[in-house]
């Protein structure tokens, strides 16, 4: 069968990897894909937002299914415009996007359904927001509503850091459309956690847990990022909290999707809180999260192309999914000054030693090739991902094999796979 994966980034590169290892696969295409899917899969040089053109690319070229990365395409319609077409494809459809395309849509959801979510409040309006937010105090979290890369939800510890949140969001538009209007939330304490999970519609497979972490710094410091790192399995998520997460909180929101006629098909990725009163839900995404998906396809036993084929045509419940016992570590390597502006074009070395190493493997994310070299070409460069006997030893593989990679202005996280470690998971 023939493949095709839209996207350029360190999951889809994952995706492909993963994906390349299937016997069922004869051909598969990555649009527009990185240099380092290239030793999978035929890059295709069409932008995972031009969907006219993949969809047409997919016809031509007789396309058995369709694999969507990024949350911008599924938000514009992407699998819409596939089915129409006649084209077998993975993910939700626009309207069931929305789940991660709008945070009220989804907070509203969530409160409407029952499903444990913090408190919060929704402003069109700077001013009343910041009255708002003067009236309840801090620490508090400010949201733009619609997609911003994963770097619009703003952690507040104080009213005035609140307030400037808002301008950020709503005056300067950093944001652009998606904060015509924000959130504004409970904060909640606890420690995160990933939960994936496949679903048609009718069945919920949970994937193994993980645990991203989304500040710059050590120590969770500093501005949110499109994620630093990641591990799996998260040891906070529990054999019982895996089955409270999905009772109280899968079944319910995909159960809820289809009440409000936006049947979800695809990846239902739920971010949680984990405290003392159980999971609550942060946020949704309609996708793969990036960078959970090194770790977890790393952990993979199973062939993922009948999954996703059985997902796409409804019939989840015929497949199976197995798992390697390992725990494994994804390490981004980002570009100096990410998540703010960063300079482009950085040779990177030392990419085969670190992918030499066993059970290592350098996903690209923010790579591209010139003059026959691998240069920097984004703000998350790489995700350095190991499998060890649990994470201890999967950590120090993964930090031995990014100690081999050498780029201008490289920085990353020391403290991946820490709070596992912390709660005695060795």
């Amino acid at each position: 069968m023939k493949v095709l994966v839209i996207g350029s980034g360190g999951r889809e590169h994952a995706l492909v990897w993963k994906i390349a290892q299937s016997k069922a696969v004869d051909k598969l295409y990555c649009a527009p894909g990185n240099p380092g899917m290239a030793e999978h899969a035929e890059l295709v040089q069409i932008g995972s937002d031009d969907l006219s053109k993949l969809r047409n690319f997919a016809k031509e070229n007789k396309v058995d299914l369709t694999l969507v990365g990024p949350e911008d395409p599924l938000a514009h319609g992407i699998v819409d415009e596939f089915r129409r077409s006649g084209l077998k494809v993975f993910g939700p459809t626009a309207k069931a996007a929305e789940l991660e395309g709008s945070k009220v849509f989804c907070k509203q959801i969530l409160h409407k359904h029952a499903v444990p979510t913090a408190a919060f409040r929704v402003f069109d309006r700077a001013g009343r927001a910041k009255e708002y937010i003067k009236s309840v105090g801090a620490p508090i979290v400010v949201k733009a509503d619609g997609l911003a890369k994963g770097k619009g939800v703003i952690v507040c510890a104080t009213e005035e850091e609140a307030c400037d949140a808002v301008d950020l969001i709503m005056k300067k538009k950093e944001f652009g459309d998606a904060g015509d209007r924000v959130l504004v939330e409970q904060c909640l304490v606890g420690e995160e956690a990933s939960v994936l999970a496949f679903t048609d519609g009718k069945t919920i497979m949970p994937m193994e847990s993980a645990q991203d972490h989304k500040p710059i710094f050590d120590g969770d410091k500093g501005p949110n990022t499109g994620g630093m790192g990641a591990y799996s399995p998260a040891p906070v998520v529990t054999d019982k909290l895996s089955r409270i997460v999905e009772e109280k909180i899968l079944v319910p929101t995909v159960h809820a999707m289809n009440r409000e006629e936006r049947p979800y098909l695809g990846v239902l990725y739920a971010g949680l809180m984990i405290d003392e009163n159980g999971p609550q839900v942060l946020e949704f995404n309609v996708r793969f999260g990036d960078p959970e998906t090194q770790p977890i396809v790393m952990r993979m036993k199973s062939d993922l192309v009948p999954v996703l084929m059985a997902t796409a045509e409804g019939r989840l419940e015929e497949a199976e999914l197995e798992w390697h016992p390992q725990a494994a570590v994804c390490v981004v390597m980002a570009s100096g000054g990410y998540p703010g502006s960063y300079e482009k074009g950085k040779e990177i070395t030392g990419l085969d030693e670190a992918n030499a190493m066993e059970d290592v493997v350098v996903f690209h994310a923010g790579t591209a090739r010139k003059d026959g070299k691998i240069v920097t070409n984004g703000g998350r460069v790489l995700g350095v991902t190991a499998l060890g006997d649990g994470i201890a030893a999967a950590q120090a593989r993964a930090y031995e094999a990014v100690k081999k990679i050498h780029f201008e202005g490289a920085q990353y996280r020391t403290d991946i796979g820490a709070k596992a470690l912390n709660r005695g998971d060795a």
